[in-house]
């Protein structure tokens, strides 16, 4: 039995489709990531999982609970986690009150362990904490009572790169004790460091659900080279290059007016520096280019960003789906537990 079904779920605020026909599942025991630009529809999902929000239409099941049920959905919440994007906290109470409720409410079996880990100001009260500060309160809250799935809806903001790698690595460590993570991010570089499969949602349509190094192998590599002599265009005119930009060859007959022109299409006659993206076999392209002495040449991974660009188009409608996120928010239940 999966964590977290969804088939066919459906979000109609009648201007805007929220979600539309959202179906996965999200397997026992893996990290999956829900994955879209700001706005795309993810924290929709999430607020329809936990109940905060009425399907239109489909279905939704937590830990094999139907989430339209009340009293089952009260049975699954009794077993998660949740981290919402903002978490919201009497400001007059000290973190240390703040755990106090949610032990009285869920139980607590992992506090200290994890106020030694993300280590929040707990004697202070909450109007004095940073937004980081917040957050790892949220974090601990979201895991103390030791639940089998936890929902995190872009569980990183304002943590510093230090405390976001902790939070990493005690990720990993959740899914080794057999704990199911499903979290929402736009931040694609977390994604690739945390994932087993991912689920990509745009304008409220999910796109894909593909394992992270499917992705990542369709995201292909970032080349950069710089050439001793003039290197002709057509040397990377196979299957595999993208996004090809050139600084031409200065010593070549060509103008610079019209270089500069045909470098921004791609198609200038000689250069001795560019960047690509390439998806294509790496030997191939070594072999284009072997007869030609280098003087730096570095193959990276790609970012992730260019999967939207490349395989799912540019994020047109964007104002339009924050107006729909901004509608959900209105009608949100920010009590987790």
């Amino acid at each position: 039995m999966a964590a977290i079904e969804l088939e066919g779920l459906t979000k109609d605020y009648g201007e805007v489709l929220a979600n539309d026909d959202v179906t996965f599942s999200v397997e026992r025991g893996e990290i999956f990531g829900y994955l879209g630009p700001n706005g795309a529809g993810k924290t929709t999902t999430i607020r329809t999982l936990l109940g905060f929000l009425s399907p239109t239409d489909g279905s939704a099941r937590l830990l094999g609970r139907d989430v339209a049920d009340e009293d089952e959905l009260l049975e699954a919440k009794r077993r998660l986690g949740y981290l919402p994007d903002s978490p919201a906290f009497d400001e007059t109470a000290t973190g240390r009150e703040i755990l106090e409720l949610h032990a009285s409410i869920k139980g607590d079996e992992r506090s200290d362990e994890l106020l030694e880990l993300f280590d929040p100001p707990i004697d202070r009260p909450i109007r004095d904490y940073s937004h980081g500060n917040v957050r790892k309160l949220g974090l601990v809250t979201t895991f103390m009572h030791d639940p089998e799935l936890v929902i995190l809806d872009e569980p990183t903001g304002g943590l510093d790169p230090l405390m976001q790698h902790r939070f990493t690595e005690f990720l990993r460590e959740e899914r080794e004790r057999g704990v199911t993570v499903f979290f929402s991010s736009h931040i694609l570089g977390e994604v690739r460091r945390l994932c087993d499969r991912v689920g990509i949602i745009r304008n409220g349509r999910l796109v894909t659900v593909e394992p992270v190094e499917s992705l990542l192998d369709r995201s292909g590599k970032v080349v950069r080279l710089r050439a001793a002599d003039p290197i002709p265009t057509e040397r990377l005119a196979i299957d595999g290059v993208h996004d090809l930009e050139t600084t031409p060859d200065r010593t070549s007959d060509t103008s610079t007016e019209s270089t500069a022109e045909s470098t921004r299409e791609g198609t200038s006659q000689a250069f001795t520096e560019c960047t690509f993206t390439f998806t294509g076999d790496v030997n191939t392209l070594l072999e284009r280019l072997r007869e030609y002495p280098l003087l730096d040449l570095s193959i990276e991974e790609a970012p992730l960003e260019d999967v939207f660009m490349r395989f799912y188009g540019s994020e047109e409608g964007g104002e339009e789906n924050t107006a729909f996120d901004q509608h959900a928010s209105a009608t949100e239940v920010t009590d987790d537990v």
